[in-house]
């Protein structure tokens, strides 16, 4: 797979573009032919009114198409804070604790060449080589000195840095000066201690072996523990002699090991023993007489021999061809080499598969040495249980010898041995590679494509690490392991323990282009996980590496934004990785410098403007980092250039203006981080803030808020600002409490914490409490930090413009840092209004819970809608004040008040403030200020899989197919339905609504419908069973009243779109926003959650009806006060299409407009208060074509069915009247006063079932009720 078609299929699609937005992606990527034939029926069947049939595309246009509101960024938004990489998490635990390294090697030999020991009787022939020297070849006396070279050059292959001492056939004395010796030099190294005992009896019960005295005429013993008192710790001994397992269990009993020990006592002493307490070495001729210091030391050599006589090449080969392996073992490219690397692969793999991770930490990746002997201990075990002989070792491993990758190692040693007869005869001849690492790759993708988390873990991984260190494999398996990094924090912390980091490490010093991408997708994993890293590319200038890329133009804008991200927790809070000349103070003012030389700010700004809401979030709180909080670093260097006055004012005036373009950004993310750079500014510039807010703040000053400029002026991109702030409580100059309504406070935060900031959505995103809020940061001198020199006065009026509009967001976890921001300033929440509860009575199961700390007012809330499965779930607890809930985990998915308002109006939600000026207590400093969490959001995104789908895709798209057969079915049902009487009542419920039902809405795929009151409470019912299943308010102050429900994404994880105070309809990706109070629509994106436009009604009068077209994007239609209807195409420069009086007989206001179904863009349906529905179709005529008198001065709601030919109205005088689309009344739904008959209140609000002849009504009264045509059974 080349990179390229890798990272381009993925990165260039959307994360919504993976749920397939479009059906006809669904269906090329899936060849369901049951859903192809399922739809071509249903699109044969359908048709348009006034066309006789229609095709697949029409039929498909009825059915939204579009995902909004479900990145990354929306979940959970308010709930949690995002946490950043780890310093000693989960994936930090793969680094070894204390690197190790044996420095000193003791080699006793006790051979004792000729004379055999009184315990051993030899068989003949008998196992003779030692060190693959033959010690009868030669005097005895020679031999053993060539055997004690060869033994210390055999060692010397798997560290040539350690100092090696032999001491052949040695006395106690001798044993203890060596071993005294060794420690001394080695110092807090390790010692390894081989000992072979062929030559004298094996150890005693007693844990004691056998040396010589000077004369050799008596084999002396040496206690196990005078030898462990001499080496200490750390140690590794060898032992290859007979009943070596006496020893082990010898120093078991001596340190008190559990039989369950891993990791042994506090002494770090390995073991390594031939054989069990019971057993003989091995004598048979195929084997040499140290069989398991061969295996230890020359496995290649001696696996072969072993391998030979069972290999179907046995009768071509003999050990004099394996003693002629051309090459070398450092060498890949050799054939000896090539064994080596397989080798190391395979044992690698083993181990790294039967080994809890923490022990193969320790014995495979803490010491170069330790590593190479227990990867050849795993081949000792395989050669000499074949010889019915068992090595053991502490700490104790599981049986290995019949792993099944030892199949894999025969088969590749038997490829290559099959090339040595050839190759011994021509040196010049070629050697061609063994396949085995393309084949082991090939397992691993093969994983890759149907593993996951909860299956058991890819056992190539320690092959892929080998794979890394060749040329010809290194870009596939690089590949290969970035698709594995990219399946979760799992998956980086097995790569990470297994030994990754290193070889990726040292990839950054190459130069290979083809490398550059996926090494810099790798780097985002692994930090976006464990910032500790940064330390081991800083001091091996990886840094560098990322700095170029950014330089490269081949890169795609994603991998651009991995690597910066790369470089950001690099220079996270690493002061030698920011390049700055001088100390460095807090807040890296020298870099701030830098930043503003290099004219920064203009970088940044036009990132504001951006689609995407993670980029203007990101230039947010880059600009944030730029301003200045006040500080020492200039004192020194008056009249230096880097402290020009002028320019730092110019610079920080452009960086606050870019931010006060934003601050009602359409993205909560952008928002907070505007909340955070401005309480950045507020702490630098809170002496000149303060008094600026003192006179907004003081009841007396009210005359001057209209000669301050507001934010209305300010040009940007989001619409405006509330420009006034209203009456305070009082203003306290002194430490003195405030005392209202018996409630005592004071204006120290310090001293009410549980005032201040006592709302239960207060905030999280800091690190501190709320009680640490800041005064007058330099009241009596005591903040130690140098003021900023002041800027226009008309800034600061701005900013605390903006303070006060943050902090009245709807959204809670915003409001929570806009009124941080404030308490830095000196205004301080101190009095909340609570929640105002109508009426005396209390619906049974809802206590009215006063909230008296509620905080500021959010506007809207999200829920997830999982229609189709019962009962209705929600994903995390609700933010408004607790009550009894049937359902749970609802969350907020996106907040936005889109329109302006004065923070003195009655239901501002703010509440009564206060100015403090007491004296600081010392804790005003800069950890109190509000935390940004992009840094922190920027880590998780990048840990989230980013190459595949998610896992729940599948089911999430045959949810969608789903949802999309039934929909189409009952279009086509709709379209052909021929009602004749429409008054069955199904369902009838009172909802228990103190101010009775203003909105209510039917969810598409379950018997489900929601409805909510003037108080802005909202609940959830079955109404198959009229079972109540969720209850929840829109917010806590109810003065603005419910205005619309609707879903968003309604075909797959719908959410519930609730609009206060405002006209809202969704179409497409856009959201259309009439405030009765403003002569505009406002259009909104919600993928990029911006305002795209904002354009005016062209009308004096207010709007009081909106509606979309459901099949043709960007048309709506709007109904004023005054009776007139207008039409607007928000795709044409001029917006407005027509202006129509449909209603001219009467000036009443128009209380419903809808698009007629099907999909004739022209055909409109209004209805006015005083009661006439007029048929408009404005291609051919202005005027209505059809007039119908439904109700005499008494109308109040209007729904028109999305599919089916029909309309509903209701009146005030208890009465529903069902219309066909050409006039003819269908059923009429009155009240009854008998004491069987149906009774329904005064209609306030009427709708359609989306996909079935289904109809609503809410009521004055509470009652709710459904009603379908006659053909429908009553439940």
């Amino acid at each position: 797979m080349a990179l390229g078609d890798l990272m381009a299929s993925r990165f260039s699609q959307s994360s919504a573009a993976v749920v397939s937005n479009h059906l006809e992606e669904c269906v090329s990527s899936h060849d369901d032919g049951d859903l192809s034939s399922q739809r071509r029926d249903s699109e044969t069947a359908s048709s348009s009114y006034g066309n006789a049939s229609t095709t697949a595309t029409t039929s498909m246009a009825y059915l939204p198409q579009t995902m909004v509101l479900c990145e990354l960024r929306h979940e959970a938004f308010e709930a949690c804070r995002p946490t950043g990489p780890s310093d000693s998490g989960l994936v930090s635990k793969w680094r070894p604790k204390d690197r190790m390294k044996t420095g000193y090697v003791a080699l006793v030999l006790c051979l004792n060449i000729s004379v055999d020991p009184p315990d051993v009787i030899k068989i003949s022939p008998c196992a003779r080589m030692e060190c693959w020297i033959d010690p009868f070849s030669m005097a005895p006396q020679k031999a053993l000195d060539v055997i004690g070279k060869n033994l210390s050059h055999q060692y010397e292959r798997w560290q040539p840095r350690a100092r090696y001492k032999v001491q052949p056939d040695p006395t106690v004395d001798e044993v203890k000066k060596l071993c005294n010796t060794c420690r001394r030099y080695a110092k807090s190294e390790r010692v390894l201690f081989h000992y072979n005992g062929h030559g004298v009896p094996k150890p005693t019960a007693n844990g004691e072996i056998w040396v010589f005295n000077k004369s050799y005429t008596q084999y002396i013993p040496l206690p196990i523990s005078e030898l462990d008192s001499w080496l200490k710790t750390p140690s590794i001994y060898v032992f290859d002699c007979s009943a070596a397992g006496m020893i082990v269990n010898a120093f078991v009993e001596l340190h008190d090991w559990g039989a369950s020990s891993t990791s042994g006592s506090t002494r770090d002493c390995i073991l390594l023993a031939a054989c069990e307490a019971h057993e003989t070495l091995p004598q048979s001729a195929e084997f040499p007489a140290d069989v398991f210091t061969s295996c230890l030391t020359t496995p290649i050599k001696m696996a072969l021999r072993w391998f030979c006589t069972r290999s179907l090449l046995r009768e071509t080969l003999d050990y004099s061809l394996i003693d002629r392996i051309p090459g070398r073992q450092t060498d890949r490219k050799t054939l000896l080499g090539e064994l080596n690397w397989i080798f190391t692969a395979v044992t690698d793999t083993i181990a790294w598969n039967v080994l809890p991770h923490d022990l193969f930490q320790r014995l495979f990746r803490q010491d170069l040495l330790v590593a190479s002997l227990f990867r050849n201990f795993l081949l000792a075990e395989r050669i000499m249980r074949s010889a019915n002989c068992s090595p053991i070792s502490h700490p104790m491993l599981p049986p290995t010898h019949q792993h099944h990758m030892w199949d894999a190692w025969d088969m590749a040693a038997e490829m290559c041995l099959s090339q040595l007869p050839s190759l011994v005869e021509d040196p010049n001849a070629e050697f061609q590679p063994s396949p085995f690492f393309t084949e082991q790759l090939t397992a691993f993708e093969v994983w890759l494509d149907h593993g996951s988390e909860h299956k058991k873990p890819p056992e190539q991984l320690p092959i892929v690490l080998q794979v890394l260190l060749s040329q010809c494999h290194r870009f596939r398996a690089l590949v290969l392991l970035g698709r594995f990094l990219d399946m979760g924090p799992w998956a980086v912390d097995l790569a990470l323990s297994v030994g990754i980091f290193p070889y990726v490490l040292k990839l950054l010093q190459t130069t290979t282009t083809e490398l550059r991408q996926i090494l810099v997708f790798i780097w985002t994993k692994i930090l976006a996980l464990d910032k500790s890293c940064q330390v081991d590319l800083v001091k091996d200038g990886g840094h560098t590496y990322f700095i170029r890329f950014l330089d490269s133009m081949e890169a795609y804008p994603e991998q651009r934004a991995m690597a910066a991200f790369v470089l950001a927790v690099i220079v996270d809070g690493h002061r030698l990785a920011l390049p700055l000349s001088g100390k460095a103070v807090g807040g890296f003012s020298e870099a701030q410098m830098i930043g503003l030389q290099e004219d920064a700010p203009a970088v940044y700004a036009p990132l504001l403007s951006g689609p995407q809401p993670e980029v203007r979030a990101s230039a947010v709180f880059a600009l944030g980092t730029l301003l200045d909080l006040g500080s020492d670093s200039c004192r020194d260097s008056v009249g230096d250039e880097e402290c020009d006055d002028d320019e730092r004012i110019r610079a920080q005036i452009s960086i606050v203006k870019s931010l006060l373009s934003v601050v009602s950004d359409g993205s909560p993310l952008v928002r907070a981080e505007v909340a955070v750079a401005l309480g950045r500014f507020a702490f630098g510039h809170n002496k000149y803030l303060k008094p600026i807010a003192a006179a907004y703040c003081k009841p007396q000053s009210n005359s001057l808020l209209n000669s301050l400029p507001s934010l209305a002026h300010i040009k940007g991109p989001s619409h405006v600002i509330s420009s006034q702030i209203g009456p305070l409580l009082r203003v306290g100059n002194d430490g003195t409490s405030l005392i209202r309504d018996g409630r005592v406070s004071t204006s120290s935060p310090l001293a009410t914490p549980g005032i201040m900031h006592g709302s239960p959505l207060s905030d999280d995103s800091s690190q501190h409490s709320d009680s640490g809020i800041l005064n007058d940061g330099v009241s009596n001198g005591v903040v130690n930090h140098s003021m900023p020199k002041p800027l226009d006065s008309a800034i600061y009026s701005k900013c605390v413009l903006a303070m006060c509009t943050l902090a009245k967001d709807p959204s809670p976890r915003i409001a929570s840092l806009g009124r941080r921001v404030l308490a830095i300033i000196g205004i301080e929440q101190v009095v909340a209004k609570p929640v105002r509860v109508s009426g005396s009575s209390i619906p049974p199961g809802e206590p009215a819970t006063a909230t008296p700390f509620a905080g500021l007012a959010r506007s809207s809330s999200w829920f997830d809608m999982n229609g189709g499965h019962m009962p209705l779930t929600f994903r995390t607890p609700p933010v408004s004040p607790p009550r009894p809930s049937f359902l749970t985990g609802m969350r907020r998915v996106c907040s936005l008040d889109f329109g302006p308002h004065s923070m003195s109006s009655p239901d501002s939600g703010l509440a009564d403030p206060l100015i403090g000026s007491g004296g600081s207590t010392g804790a005003s400093e800069r950890s109190f200020l509000p935390q940004s969490t992009i840094y922190n959001w920027s880590c998780g995104h990048f840990s989230k899989p980013l190459l595949t789908v998610a896992e729940d895709s599948e089911e999430i798209l045959a949810v969608r197919e789903e949802r999309e057969r039934f929909a189409l079915e009952h279009i086509a049902k709709c379209q052909h339905s021929s009602v004749s009487k429409f008054n069955n009542q199904i369902a009838s419920w009172d909802t228990k609504c103190e101010m009775g039902t203003k909105t209510i809405l039917l969810q598409p795929f379950s018997p489900i419908v929601i409805a909510a009151d003037k108080n802005e409470r909202i609940r959830v019912w079955n109404y198959e069973d009229a079972s109540p299943l969720n209850s929840f308010d829109n917010h806590d102050f109810p003065d603005k009243g419910i205005s619309k429900l609707c879903l968003v994404n309604e075909l797959d994880d719908s959410l519930l779109l609730a609009a206060s105070l405002m006209l809202i309809n969704f179409f497409n990706i856009y959201l259309l926003v009439r405030f009765r109070e403003v002569s505009s629509i406002m259009l909104w994106d919600l993928d990029k959650e911006q305002l795209v436009d904002s354009f005016p009604t062209s009308s004096d009068c207010s709007v009081s009806a909106l509606s979309a077209s459901q099949v043709h994007g960007g048309q709506l239609a709007a109904g004023f006060v005054d009776g007139s209807v207008r039409l607007y195409d928000v795709r044409t420069p001029e917006m407005l299409v027509c202006t129509t009086l449909p209603h001219d007989h009467s000036v009443d206001r128009v209380v419903g407009i809808g698009f007629q179904p099907g999909l004739d863009p022209s055909k409109i349906v209004s209805a006015c208060q005083a009661g006439d529905i007029q048929f408009l179709d404005i291609r051919s005529n202005r005027d209505p074509y059809l007039t119908i008198g439904a109700h005499r001065g008494s109308l109040t709601a209007l729904a028109v069915h999305r599919h089916a030919p029909i309309i509903a109205s209701g009146s005030a005088k208890q009465l529903i009247k069902v219309f066909s689309l050409g006039g003819e009344q269908l059923g009429t739904i009155r009240y009854y006063p008998t004491f069987m008959a149906q009774k329904i209140g005064s209609v306030s609000c009427l709708t359609f079932h989306p996909y079935e002849v289904l109809l609503a009504a809410g009521a004055v009264d509470a009652c709710v009720s459904i009603y379908a045509d006659d053909n429908s059974q009553a439940r």
